[in-house]
């Protein structure tokens, strides 16, 4: 059985390398000032009162370093971070359809904690996200130095969860299922997570069609080197199910559009405009059908 206490001990070794350390240092030095005000709406907001010009600069300064800020968007100040996905789109779509308040609530793969932040505003017992990146932990690090936030940030990854210490009432997977050789592996894991009763809301990449069947790209989809399997959807209700939850309720499907994902200054690589075929849009580079996605509720 792992030792939980002893990967986290291991990983937080992780902030110490060469080009993590810098980043841990420059968020240690931010001023200690409190907020006038903190905003939990598309944007995450944070406003200062006489805000000085160094310390404007510095926030700028840092947030720079933290690039690629791939979720957001978040304010600080007079720095707005224009994150490569316009993540309030998922969050805004997804947010009808669960009730936080006074539950236990786990967000597996939750890149800087944008969504754990959104949570934060129907008053959950209990916020914990899991994401094994150190420059994703650093970002969150750095965003909540001002807002002081009691949620618990693991550097941890969805192999872990069976394990935790304690079960969730609600747990998140949002973009993470395709990255996984084994995924109804994954879901076993999430199930085994989740309290009797508990619920997973998931979102994952899949293509058309009836039949129980997946696309199997056999290197890489939309420029993606680690995409295994995308299901239709009745495979991937079949998924859950082997995994043993015992209900699946789809609650939407959305392609993924260029005004959701695209290129900004905040990151330095491509984005989905890169990843489709120039001529038809309805492609991948590499000619599989484009980027869609189900959101999915599945209860155990």
């Amino acid at each position: 059985m792992l030792d939980i206490d002893s990967i986290r001990e291991e990983r937080l070794k992780w902030l110490r390398w060469k080009n993590i350390a810098p980043l841990q240092e420059a968020i240690l030095s931010l001023p200690q000032i409190k907020p006038s005000a903190i905003e939990f709406e598309d944007e995450v907001a944070i406003s200062f009162i006489n805000l000085s010009a160094h310390h404007k600069q510095q926030i700028n300064e840092t947030a720079k370093m933290l690039k690629p800020w791939r979720k957001g968007p978040f304010r600080i100040s007079d720095t707005f971070i224009d994150s490569e996905w316009q993540s309030y789109l998922k969050y805004n779509l997804l947010e009808p359809h669960f009730d936080l308040r006074d539950k236990i609530v786990g967000d597996i793969g939750c890149n800087n904690g944008y969504y754990l932040f959104r949570m934060l505003k129907q008053k959950p017992k209990r916020l914990i996200g899991f994401d094994p990146s150190p420059i994703a932990y650093s970002q969150f690090q750095f965003i909540n130095h001002f807002i002081k936030s009691n949620i618990v940030y693991e550097l941890l990854g969805v192999e872990h969860i069976a394990m935790y210490e304690h079960k969730f009432d609600l747990l998140f997977c949002l973009g993470v299922l395709y990255h996984r050789s084994d995924p109804v592996g994954m879901l076993k894991s999430l199930y085994k997570g989740l309290e009797s009763g508990g619920e997973l809301i998931l979102d994952t990449f899949m293509i058309e069609g009836e039949d129980e069947i997946c696309l199997t790209p056999r290197d890489r989809y939309s420029k993606i080197p680690n995409v295994y399997f995308i299901p239709t959807i009745p495979a991937l209700e079949n998924w859950c199910l082997r995994a043993g939850f015992a209900s699946v309720e789809v609650l939407d499907i959305r392609k993924t559009e260029l005004s959701e994902q695209r290129k900004t200054e905040w990151i330095d690589h491509q984005s989905l405009e890169h990843f489709l075929d120039p001529d038809d849009h309805n492609k991948t580079i590499e000619g599989y059908p484009a980027p869609q996605r189900v959101y999915l509720k599945a209860k155990k």
